[in-house]
């Protein structure tokens, strides 16, 4: 296979990488996105089928282009984010290639080697955008394995349907656990449990508040007062939730059983099906030949470039790579200072 050379290889062609595309080619920068996937809309294509944006379309939108109203829908829907990010890339006809699996990433003289299943790419710099959602975090519970029932984590539920009549415990105290408690609640007997009590968002708080809060953030990098953006976020499937009665957290197990959860204090408890909603980790497999990553599976920046290889530059990976970067207003934001410093 032959090696392509250009200015600056994108790895991701979900939110981030579309956001970094388009400041690339306003800047008339000579560059390629590789992506892993079949199709377009990145992660957004695998989420649980009823998810909502938590805000109104003109609070969730990449640049240049703000995201379309969806009638019916005062925040749109998963498939309504991944028919937007689709027309996105056409709309600025990006240069994505797809499906390409990166395998690695390599230090190549002033310049870094980005090894795929389809051919090697030289190029100046290299901006990893590829988020979090190939890398799945299960913690590590006693007996976790020993669990005959069904188990499955965040990355693998859609819908509620196969769990009709069961008994299915959701574990983690964030967002997607109260969403898909308060779904599946609907059909089955639900047990929630946390590591420390959840915190709910007061009812008139949404994605739009929330924008704020990550906009001071960027604007005052530390300052004191700035909201926490884990915070469950009352949409209505939730607050209909807490109607029922049903959005009630237990504290955290202590180990799993071949039939179910069991507590120290002697309690145990058997169930159909354990969701881990227990979170993700950054997906960073591909650059481990850079020697960058941490002990906290992280790698040390500055804004988005790496301290100690600036050759690269890491977007939408959470707040450590920029305010707000995993959502879809805030990986734009990242995307902008990320060009620009690139570019000067």
């Amino acid at each position: 296979m032959t090696t392509e050379h250009h200015d600056v290889v994108v790895i991701g062609g979900g939110q981030a990488g579309l956001a970094a595309g388009y400041y690339l080619r306003r800047a008339k920068a000579d560059y390629v996105i590789l992506d892993a996937g079949t199709a377009p809309g990145g992660a957004w294509r695998h989420y649980w089928d009823s998810l909502h944006l938590f805000s109104p379309a003109e609070f969730s939108t990449l640049p240049g282009w703000w995201m379309p109203q969806q009638e019916g829908h005062p925040f749109p829907t998963r498939d309504h984010v991944v028919d937007y990010l689709a027309a996105y890339e056409k709309r600025y006809e990006l240069p994505i290639r797809r499906p390409v699996t990166v395998h690695s990433v390599h230090r190549d003289g002033e310049h870094s080697l980005v090894r795929t299943d389809t051919g090697d790419h030289r190029a100046r710099t290299v901006i990893s955008a590829t988020g979090t959602w190939r890398s799945p975090h299960t913690p590590d519970v006693p007996g976790r394995d020993l669990f005959r029932g069904r188990r499955l984590h965040t990355a693998d539920y859609r819908n509620p349907d196969d769990f009709t009549g069961q008994h299915v415990v959701i574990v983690g105290g964030g967002n997607s656990a109260a969403q898909i408690l308060a779904e599946i609640s609907t059909v089955a007997t639900t047990t929630w449990t946390t590591l420390r009590p959840p915190r709910f968002l007061p009812d008139h708080i949404d994605g739009r508040d929330l924008f704020h809060v990550a906009t001071h953030a960027a604007a005052n990098p530390g300052a004191p007062g700035v909201g926490d953006l884990g915070d469950i976020v009352m949409v209505p499937s939730v607050k209909e939730a807490r109607e029922r009665g049903v959005l009630v957290a237990r504290p955290m197990f202590d180990r799993v059983t071949e039939t179910g959860i069991a507590w120290d204090n002697g309690e145990t408890l058997d169930v159909d099906a354990i969701i881990w909603a227990t979170g993700f980790r950054a997906h960073l497999d591909h650059l481990a030949p850079l020697g960058l990553t941490g002990e906290d599976g992280r790698i040390a920046v500055d804004g988005t470039r790496a301290v100690e290889e600036p050759r690269l530059h890491l977007l939408g990976f959470g707040n450590w790579t920029g305010p707000a970067s995993a959502t879809i207003i805030g990986a734009a934001r990242s995307a902008k200072a990320a060009i620009a410093q690139l570019v000067a």
